[in-house]
């Protein structure tokens, strides 16, 4: 079983010589208290006793273990030797001190060193959930290779800790424990490697095999780094040791977490010609921009206007419009690389930024590797334009169409894939011309019954819009389920009055009556309503719900 190292067991007289430092830098410890741990664990670990013959006496016996008690049990063996790393299973070891161990998380700020370290902890988790997930499922070489970029950046965690966490500890004494680990870290830093490899090789088998492996190595690390090494270190290393720490962490970096900026004391330098950091698609182009020069003065912000096709548009304002799409948009280019794809709340299948800059064949089941390949190559040299497909998904209907993109010149340049949910679309009746609302599927209601004689003739003009006052009295429009989530714009066109009645309410309700209103009604829900005023969110919704009662009512 391939998991954590923890050594042989001396004499209580080693112990005492060899961890003769490392004593100096803790509580006080009760040697005679661990050599009882000591015995009771080695009978364990041999099988002499039982787990629950090993529990009782260590109830009877010791009573409260501490962590760095642990590894100071483990501070005894100074010559490593191959044969002396017995892997010993980390799990075991804490079901037997269960009952008598604090292994709670301490309570430490988010940029706390040892924090840092849980916080990447939890992330990993995370990611091996993931790997427990896929792993019964038909191989996506290129969704195990995201993943596997994930697993990769644990590397820096454990080199933060080799470099910075041993370091500190192996100053102080506690280094036997930290050696030990550190052949772990490595060992499992290059499993990972190798078995990447393995999908990288296309050695499907061979790789599933391996996840379970790869999982359970990595949880009993992580199992052995929180029960022991975390704790001892939080014994060990005083506050001040810790906030020098702290700048090397920040130079060797952080694995999935990021830390908010120290804070300076000198005068931050001006921004007043600085470009603000930008999120998502627009930072990516305007770095691109920037990059070989197609923006003024060498800058591209979220406000640089560009000549497209036919417009003007901000970097902003295309990433807005891609996110806004309700057709789900990926390219590919004429390499067969992915270079883009849209991120849309209602995207039909997940995707993650590792499949920029892959081959996309790598984003298939090898199963239908080759209909890509036949697509790109048919796109490729002309015989074919476009192709698509429909699926049935639970209550989905998706569509998918293919396109070949081609320059001016008629040269191929890559495949458009656009995908949508149709479910909707497909269960449109008749015609709908006049301005509706809700979202059902149904022609014309009662209020246009007399135009639907009309309604298949061009429109030429929009009728004139009716004013705010101009409304379907209340009492005869579909009741409105208010929760935390219903729009106040949905509010305020169901209900009307209330614009009136809500600044009676409560003050902060007077802006919907300001000119501010027409840019925070249609983002606003009764959730934001709650916060910015703050009312408490059940109060508001009660409160809602007996204006709009009153409204009703005064109506009929």
């Amino acid at each position: 079983m391939r998991v954590l190292c923890l050594p042989c067991l001396p004499s209580l007289k080693t112990i005492a010589m060899s961890a003769k430092d490392m004593k100096s830098h803790l509580p006080e410890v009760d040697l005679d208290k661990l050599r009882v741990v000591l015995d009771i664990k080695e009978a364990y670990m041999s099988g002499a006793i039982s787990l629950e013959e090993g529990r009782k006496r260590l109830r009877e016996q010791v009573t409260k273990l501490r962590p760095y008690e642990i590894a100071l049990a483990e501070q005894e063996l100074k010559t490593i030797e191959d044969d002396e790393c017995r892997k010993e299973d980390i799990q075991s070891m804490m079901l037997l001190f269960e009952e008598v161990m604090d292994t709670s998380r301490p309570d430490l700020p988010s940029n706390h060193p040892i924090m840092c370290y849980y916080r990447e902890n939890d992330e990993m988790r995370k990611v091996l959930k993931e790997v427990e997930r896929l792993a019964p499922y038909p191989v996506i070489k290129n969704e195990w290779l995201g993943i596997y970029d994930e697993l990769a950046k644990w590397r820096t965690h454990l080199s933060r800790k080799q470099n910075q966490l041993y370091s500190i500890l192996e100053q102080k004494g506690f280094d036997r424990p930290t050696t030990t680990m550190w052949l772990l870290d490595d060992f499992i830093r290059d499993e990972i490697r190798d078995t990447r490899k393995l999908i990288e090789e296309d050695k499907d088998a061979e790789f599933i095999a391996m996840q379970k492996t790869i999982v359970h190595d990595v949880l009993d690390l992580m199992e052995k780094e929180e029960t022991v090494l975390y704790p001892t270190s939080l014994a060990m290393i005083s506050p001040a040791e810790f906030e020098e720490m702290k700048s090397g962490d920040r130079e060797i970096g952080f694995a999935f977490i990021t830390l908010e900026p120290e804070e300076k004391t000198e005068e931050a330098p001006s921004t007043e010609n600085s470009v603000a950091p930008q999120a998502g698609f627009g930072a990516e182009l305007a770095s691109l921009l920037n990059k070989y020069g197609y923006s003024a003065g060498g800058n591209a912000s979220a406000d640089t206007v560009l000549d497209v096709a036919t417009g003007k548009l901000t970097l902003e304002q295309i990433n807005l419009i891609y996110k806004h799409m309700p057709v789900d948009i990926s390219y590919v280019d004429e390499n067969e690389i992915v270079k883009f794809y849209t991120d849309t709340e209602h995207r039909v299948f997940p995707r993650s930024k590792n499949v920029i800059g892959r081959d996309v064949k790598n984003c298939h089941p090898r199963t239908s590797v080759h209909l890509v390949e036949e697509i790109i190559e048919k796109f490729r040299t002309g015989e074919q334009d476009t192709v698509d497909f429909w699926i049935n998904k639970g209550d989905l209907f998706i569509y998918i169409y293919y396109v070949a993109v081609r320059d001016e010149n008629g040269r191929f340049r890559g495949v458009l894939e656009m995908m949508q949910d149709c479910s909707r679309i497909r269960k449109l009746e008749g015609s709908r011309t006049l301005l509706k609302w809700s979202n059902d599927t149904t022609a014309a209601s009662k209020h246009d019954a007399a135009y639907s004689s009309e309604a298949t003739k061009p429109v030429e003009e929009p009728a004139p819009a009716e004013s705010e006052e101009k409304h379907e009295p209340a009492n005869e429009v579909e009741a409105l389920e208010i929760t935390p989530d219903t729009r106040v714009k949905d509010l305020l066109s169901t209900y009307p009055a209330l614009k009136q009645e809500l600044p009676k309410l409560n003050k902060a309700f007077s802006m919907l009556n300001s000119p501010l209103a027409r840019i925070i009604i249609p983002k606003a829900n009764v959730r934001m309503m709650s916060e910015r005023s703050g009312m408490n969110l059940d109060e508001l919704i009660k409160s809602l719900k007996e204006l709009t009662e009153k409204i009703k009512s005064s109506a009929q």
